[in-house]
């Protein structure tokens, strides 16, 4: 499970802003004026608690045993006007496609999938008045001012849906992590057993005249995996991020090719309908030792609705041809 124990993509946190900082109730005095008016400056706002989306940061891992997120308090007003300084506030940085929720209730507040957006998570407590702007006609030396307003305390989940232009969907062993380090730069573990894959994996791939998107190897689903068997609904999440979905199944495979894509289509649309919305794609893989008759009867076999290709991610069968698909799906 090493490969696992860097890949964090659920944190828990109680957050905590800043109090806003007390009004000043200030009587101008000095040598020249002895009953000067109200000059009681507002008192800072407490600190935020903000989120900052950074292409720098793919996991949540720095957050995983900071459960208590902090920002300091607003200072009170002064005289002369002076207002009191705000409160530091708390930033957080996550990588794009982090999701904050309310623990509580479960309610979804925002997520951020730009580099350099900036939300706040919890606002700190605004500042309280001077007594300056309590003066009127018939109370010219206001002696009070307003207290600051209370930061808030709350519960807060960070969710990471990884974003990626095409998500690789197949069973254990069907061939992703191996197309995916031939496609990009990313290394993933690669073995000839089940689960090789325990978490998401990214890489950038190169493509006609310095083009380039990114492929999301997602961690082999099983039958079930909706209803929570295995790895894969763990891991359901980050697919509902991708732009296009590429199925993969083995050319080996001991089912047809059409029952195998329809269990693996069946597992995404229970776990989220919308998903049979998204753009798909079929890669038959493990093709190389196919000859093209035997291609032609395989053909018989496959799912209708959804354009196909035989490929090899060992011999560079069709990877060309692969990506032209994946660039037109992304794009149409």
């Amino acid at each position: 499970m090493a490969q696992g124990s860097n890949f964090v993509d659920y944190v828990k946190v109680c957050c905590r802003s800043g109090h806003g900082g007390a009004g000043s109730a200030h009587l101008h005095r000095d040598k020249h004026t002895a009953t000067g008016g109200p000059d009681g400056g507002d008192g800072g706002r407490g600190g935020h608690i903000i989120l900052k989306g950074t292409t720098n940061l793919w996991t949540l891992l720095h957050l995983k045993y900071r459960k208590h997120i902090i920002a300091s308090n607003g200072e009170s007003g002064g005289s002369s006007l002076r207002t009191g300084a705000t409160g530091r506030d708390e930033i957080l940085e996550v990588p794009l496609g982090t999701i904050a929720k309310d623990a509580e209730t479960g309610e979804v507040l925002f997520d951020i999938t730009e580099e350099g957006e900036t939300r706040i998570l919890v606002p700190g407590g605004k500042g309280g008045l001077g007594n300056w702007h309590f003066k009127s006609p018939t109370q010219q030396t206001p002696r009070f001012s307003q207290p600051g307003l209370p930061g808030k305390e709350q519960w807060m989940i960070l969710e990471l849906k990884v974003l990626a232009d095409v998500g690789l969907v197949g069973f254990p062993n069907a061939g992703k992590s191996t197309l995916l380090s031939v496609v990009s730069a990313a290394k993933p573990e690669i073995a000839n057993y089940p689960f090789t894959t325990l978490v998401p994996n990214l890489g950038m791939v190169g493509y006609r005249d310095n083009r380039s998107f990114v492929m999301a190897d997602i961690p082999g689903i099983i039958e079930g995996a909706s209803e929570g068997k295995g790895l894969g609904y763990r891991f359901l999440r980050h697919i509902e991020r991708n732009s296009v979905l590429l199925f993969m199944v083995p050319a080996d495979t001991d089912r047809t090719i059409r029952e195998e894509y329809a269990i693996l289509l069946n597992e995404l649309t229970a776990y989220n309908p919308e998903l049979a919305d998204k753009p798909k794609l079929l890669a038959i893989t493990k093709s190389d030792m196919l000859d093209e008759e035997l291609e032609k009867e395989m053909e018989q076999e496959l799912p209708e609705d959804v354009p196909y290709i035989f490929i090899s991610s060992v011999t560079g069968k069709n990877i060309l041809p692969l990506k032209d698909m994946i660039w037109k799906a992304i794009n149409s």
